[in-house]
């Protein structure tokens, strides 16, 4: 039998760590008289994506061979809200003959009805985690906005203040904005604002020309 493990930590939360789930890893099959066999690792990615969107899981999966176990420190390491990702996870490791086993228990020491029906209720919980910490940020987020400070990129037409937390109109950029839809009101296309932009020499934040589709996003943050 040899223990393959899989780790994954998101940008949103580092509540446990790659470390910390290694070591989990780590201590438990020593428990069990053995290495881990192999490590593979999703860094940065959200445990709502599909699981063909994670190549580290995709990997330890196909490592996998017939009496293998699939170790991680927590079940919604594997998944978390996607209860297809997390099928179709369960599904894989079936197929190669091997099993999933949580250092944590949640379920995944046997096959009987009450072990099922854990497992599903710590998927559950996974994704209700998982919302709240969306919900959170979200909010967060929007605090800051309605306080004028930066969320994400400056848009265009702001600048970062010397603060380097709020933002404030940029007036070059606030006249290439006025210019760009005092054209589109006067009928003219994308492609004919962005030529008639380059050749006055307005250019975008970055200096460099402009396109029909850098046009449109410009439309679309002035109507957002």
């Amino acid at each position: 039998m040899r223990y393959i493990s899989y780790l994954r930590v998101s940008t949103e939360e580092q509540s446990l760590g790659l470390d910390a789930q290694k070591a989990a890893c780590q201590e438990y099959s020593r428990k069990h008289g053995t290495e881990l066999h192999e490590v593979f690792i999703d860094e940065g990615l959200c445990g709502a994506l599909s699981f063909d969107k994670r190549p580290g899981i995709l990997n330890a999966i196909a490592s996998l061979e017939k009496g293998d176990v699939l170790l991680v420190a927590k079940r919604d390491r594997l998944s978390r809200g996607d209860t297809m990702a997390m099928a179709m996870i369960e599904a894989g490791v079936a197929r190669k003959k091997a099993k999933i086993v949580s250092t944590a228990g949640e379920g995944t020491e046997n096959e009987d009805p009450c072990s099922i029906l854990m497992r599903r209720m710590v998927d559950a919980f996974g994704e209700y985690e998982r919302l709240i910490i969306k919900n959170r940020t979200k909010a967060a987020l929007q605090t800051k906005k309605a306080k004028g400070e930066r969320v994400g990129r400056v848009p265009f037409g702001y600048k970062l203040a010397a603060d380097e937390i709020h933002i404030e109109r940029c007036e070059i950029e606030q006249d290439i904005l006025r210019q760009i839809n005092d054209m589109k009101k006067q009928g003219l296309s994308l492609r004919d604002i962005s030529e008639e932009m380059n050749l006055r020499g307005a250019f975008n934040r970055e200096g460099t020309q402009w396109t029909k589709s850098a046009i449109h996003r410009m439309l679309l943050q002035k109507a957002a």
